[in-house]
Order: structure tokens, then sequence, then C-alpha cells
């Protein structure tokens, strides 16, 4: 930020309170009135458009508007975004065409076989979990897992809403806690920890909190479940599967998934080919269909991108810095303080990754003034970065969830239980001095001896 440029500190974010003021107010004004489809009365683009326009309008009238474009379209197709839209693209793509040769029937006749309703959810929950640690990205889990759990709860007579919002909280349970995790890996070298202590403290915050998750799910599955056993499932091919075991074994063993959507992807044609389901032009409509289906969600997070390059122009980025500093009092309050600033920052530009590159430096000088362990610190700004991307409406799996199971935000907001409870057992550690090192305590002494 240059010496000329206005810092309009909290008065920055008021594109990011239109947007979401709009959207969220609206929907949440129209399910309270009973309104069938609450969320979707006021579309999404709409509702941020105008909070690009009150970016561009409402701050620095001695710029040109065309520097302000320019300045947006710099955030818009930062390489990250650009790298999203890929992926979110051949997912879809992927998708068209594993369902155009039978695999997602397959998928759901396969999964109802072999797994009791009251399992399905837990089951679904826990492979994201398994999958979002091994390859260290929630994007990747998300795009992978979320057709095939919303088509088996579909087959299951489940909720997709609940089917959805346990593939979310397993892809960023993952996403939290690898060791591959660029998230982890930021938020430890940001404030020098060791990554396997950092594992270590967050494991035993998340298990108790996936372990209640999962029991959850599966009394919900039971109450709400209308396959019971015995029921006789579809038919179902293996080799239409292929494609899915593959995109996940690829991505597992560390394949780009962009690489892993794009076998996956030729695979679903060969395959397709060989059993006589599709032909070659029926493959190609079936890749060109899903991406088109996709469109909407690259195009919106570079629009939520650009807007938040605005935001930040303006100073409002650094305001949620400043204020959270002000704040510090205690150990606890520091604590907290950390957690809220990294949640803010992050539930704010959705990337936990530059939530945790933004948050280390605070967290790491605030942390050091009362002997917070960088352990600690660490899982903080992990926990709470993920945590607040499992809520929020407008992040990329909960897009997912409604784009493939038709349901609205309410439908999966209501059994995200993971997220309250990751949250919950984390602020106990805090509340109570949990998990503490031979320096934390002895830090704490000192602090009650100074009181």
């Amino acid at each position: 930020m240059n010496d000329t440029q206005k810092n309009y500190g909290g008065k920055a974010l008021l594109p990011i309170i239109a947007f979401l003021g709009l959207y969220l107010g609206c929907g949440t004004f129209f399910s309270i009135k009973g309104v069938e489809s609450p969320f979707w009365l006021m579309p999404r683009y709409v509702a941020l458009m105008v909070g690009i326009l009150v970016a561009m309008i409402c701050f620095r009238k001695d710029k040109k508007f065309s520097e302000k474009v320019d300045i947006y379209c710099k955030g818009a197709g930062a390489s990250g975004v650009m790298l999203m839209g890929i992926i979110v693209l051949l997912a879809g793509g992927f998708a068209s065409a594993t369902e155009a040769i039978g695999g997602k029937e397959s998928v759901v006749n396969l999964g109802i076989h072999l797994i009791p309703t009251q399992f399905l959810i837990p089951g679904i929950f826990l492979i994201c979990c398994i999958i979002s640690t091994c390859i260290g990205t929630s994007m990747g889990t998300q795009v992978t897992m979320i057709p095939v759990a919303i088509a088996l709860a579909q087959g299951a007579g489940l909720s997709v809403g609940m089917a959805g919002a346990a593939a979310i909280a397993g892809a960023y349970f993952g996403d939290n806690l690898s060791m591959i995790s660029d998230t982890t890996i930021i938020a430890t070298k940001g404030v020098g920890a060791e990554m396997k202590d950092k594992f270590i403290m967050n494991f035993k915050i998340a298990i108790p909190a996936a372990v209640i998750t999962m029991l959850f799910y599966a009394v919900l599955s039971i109450k709400g479940g209308t396959v019971t056993a015995g029921t006789e499932a579809g038919a179902y091919n293996i080799l239409t599967i292929l494609p899915y075991i593959a995109v996940i074994t690829l991505a597992v063993i560390g394949l780009d998934v962009i690489l892993a959507l794009s076998i996956g992807t030729g695979l679903a044609c060969i395959i397709g080919l060989a059993v006589g389901k599709i032909g070659f032009f029926d493959w190609a409509q079936a890749v060109g269909s899903g991406m088109e289906d996709m469109f909407w969600l690259a195009v919106f997070a570079m629009m939520v991108s650009g807007m938040m390059e605005l935001v930040r122009y303006y100073g409002g980025i650094q305001w949620l810095v400043d204020t959270a500093m002000k704040y510090t009092k205690s150990r606890k309050s520091c604590q907290y303080v950390i957690s809220l600033l990294s949640m803010a920052i992050s539930g704010t530009t959705l990337n936990n990754p530059v939530a945790c590159l933004i948050s280390a430096p605070i967290a790491k000088e605030l942390g050091g003034k009362y002997k917070i362990a960088p352990k600690r610190m660490a899982s903080l700004l992990d926990i709470f970065s993920c945590a607040i991307l499992m809520v929020v409406p407008h992040d990329s799996g909960c897009l997912l969830v409604q784009q493939y199971g038709g349901c609205s935000y309410l439908d999966i907001i209501k059994y995200a239980f993971y997220p309250v409870l990751l949250v919950l057992f984390t602020c106990i550690t805090i509340q109570f001095g949990l998990l503490m090192t031979k320096e934390e305590k002895e830090a704490v002494a000192l602090e009650k001896a100074a009181k």
C-alpha cells in the first residue's frame, strides 16, 4: 500500500456487507415467510454485483473508475482463482461423463447394497476424511465426492443436505490435518511450529469432534432412511465405477487433481465405448454439458476474488488485523483473538491458506508475548480458517451441494455438526488450558502471580 493510498478501515468492508446482507438477508427473510426456495429469489450474482459496484463507486472517488476496474480484474484473475475455475469445470465434465456411462447409478446401487442405511452418511463423512487427509485438499475431495455423496443419499432416501454437509465436513477435516495441505504448511511455517507437533495437537481436538459427528449422522440416518435391510439394490457394473476409483486413487498418491480428473474423464470414454453405453460424441457432449453446469461457480469465484481485492486495496483486511490486536489483554484473549482473526479473514476471502498467511505474523507476535506454543498458534489458525468455510453459504462446498442436490443453504447448515463441535472443543482447550506444554504452564503461573 503506497503513501497516497487512503485507508478506509472498517468502512472498506461495506461491499462484503452489501453482498451478504442482500443474499443472506433476503434468503433468511423469505425462509421465515415460508416461501419456497427462499435463497433463490435473490440471485447470488445480483447480490454480489451490488457489492462489486459498491466497492467501485463508493470509495476513492479521486481515482478513475477504469483504475478500480483494473484492481478488480487483478483479483478476479489471480492464479488461485483461475486454478479453481479449471478444477470445477473438469469436475463437472467428469461427473457428467461418468453419469452418462452409468457410473453414478452403479455407485448408488453398490453403496446401498454394501452399506446399511444407518451407516451411509457416517460412511460418507469417514471416506471424505480419509481422502482429504491423504491428498491435502478440501477442493479436490469436494469435487470428487459431493456428487457421489448426494447420489447415494438420494438412492437411500436420506437427506441430501445431510449428505452434503457430511462431505463438506470430511473434506475440511483433512485440509485441517493433512501434512501436505497448503493451509497446514502456511500455518506452521508462519509461526515457526513443527508439522508433527501441530498435527498431534489438531488430532487430539478434531478426533472427538469427528466421532461425535459420526454418531449424530448415524442416529439421524436411522430415523430418516427409507431403504431398510434386505431391500434389493439395483444392478451395478463395477467397470463403470472405475473412473471414480481412478480419480480418488490418483489424487491420493499425489497426482495433481487436474490430471486426475482428466484421466478419469478419458477413462469414462474408454469404458463407455467398451460396454456399449455411449458413443464418442455422446461422451463429448456429456463432458461439455457438465462443464456448462459449472460455469456459474467458476465465474462466481472470480467475482468474489475481484471484490476482495478492492476491499484489500481500501484497507479492509488490514483493519481486521489492527482491530484484532486491540483486544488482546491476556493469554486466553490472545488465543481467541488469533482464532477470530483467522476466521474473519478466511470467511471474507474464502481462502484459508490466505487467511493463515495474513494472520500468522500477527499470531506469532501476539503469541510470543504471552508464551503461547507455536504448535497451538498453528492449530488455532488452521482450525478456525477451515471451520468457517464449512458454514458460509458462498463457499464452493456449499454451492456444489446446492448445485448437485437441488437443496437450499438451510438444508445443509442444519446438519453442519462437525464445524460447531470442532470450534467448541477448541474453545474448551483454550478456556480450561488443556494440552499445554511445560513452557505454557509456566507462563500461566507467572500470569496468575502477576495478578
